[in-house]
């Protein structure tokens, strides 16, 4: 991997990752179309991290409140009372499918899901599925009404995510939206829902980065740093823009991306521009 790709790369990275659009899909089509090979699952982990400490940094105070709570609850009954303790639960309890399947299914993650025209089709169908809960999603429900229903089922939905194309927040805010969540309630939760899922994978596949390889960009620990940082600071201002975009804004926007993106990957690759 040369620094020029390891900085393309992680440009996307960040600008990719709390968008529901996702960001590993993105990654392995720039990597095809660009540099002809495939950026590999690891690196687009590793990278990750970057952009879940910029989670940590942009919800710092949300995030110290709710570990202090949930510490606190483990030895007071009357803690356990609060929505902030329930929250903090509905994430641990959300983390777990992602991290289960994770682990089952590694083996297809680094192999056959990550084939172009398997991304293409979940960009299609994730992006028509994020379009119908937009539409019928009846979105009354805020923070204070989180349910512990919501932590499993969006906790599953994130796990989808490890397919290349579905997208992490683009699955979480898909099933939010389904669930009743207002926009932004699920697009905040999915944020705090990804920090304990990709922090794991992300130092989990550190040591599978560097190994030797016959096929796909191999970068070095420098780059590797590097791009994570880059990442990190690029996500940094996509959360805020994010957040802001929600609150305001359908996700139709991301719809018809995804859709348009998918129908261009199919091109792309029966015309033999990429191969899968």
């Amino acid at each position: 991997m040369s620094w020029l790709q390891a900085m393309v790369l992680a440009v996307v990275q960040g600008l990719t990752e709390f968008l529901p659009i996702s960001s590993s899909g993105h990654l392995r089509i720039v990597s095809e179309l660009f540099f002809g090979d495939d950026a590999g699952a690891s690196f687009t982990a590793v990278t990750q991290i970057g952009t879940e400490l910029a989670v940590v940094i942009y919800f710092a105070k949300d995030i110290a409140r709710l570990v202090a709570v949930w510490f606190r609850g483990l030895f007071n009954a009357e803690v356990r009372g609060t929505q902030d303790y329930r929250l903090s639960w509905y994430v641990i309890v959300g983390s777990i499918p992602i991290g289960v399947l994770g682990v089952l299914f590694q083996d297809y993650i680094r192999s056959s899901l990550r084939s172009l025209w398997v991304t293409g089709a979940m960009l299609i169908v994730f992006g028509v599925l994020l379009g119908l809960a937009e539409r019928f999603g009846q979105q009354r429900r805020g923070q204070g009404q989180l349910k512990l229903s919501d932590g499993v089922v969006m906790g599953f939905a994130q796990s989808l995510a490890l397919i290349p194309g579905v997208s992490r927040s683009g699955g979480t805010i898909t099933a939010g939206l389904s669930l009743g969540l207002a926009r932004p309630t699920a697009v905040r939760f999915s944020f705090l829902l990804a920090i304990p899922a990709v922090f794991a994978a992300g130092l989990s596949e550190i040591p599978h980065v560097f190994e030797p390889s016959s096929h796909g960009l191999q970068p070095s620990g420098a780059q590797m740093i590097v791009a994570t940082v880059v990442a990190g600071v690029v996500g940094y201002a996509v959360i805020a823009w994010l957040l802001r975009f929600v609150e305001r804004h359908s996700v139709y926007l991301f719809v018809w991306y995804r859709i348009a993106l998918g129908l261009l990957v199919f091109a792309l690759l029966g015309f033999g521009v990429m191969q899968p």
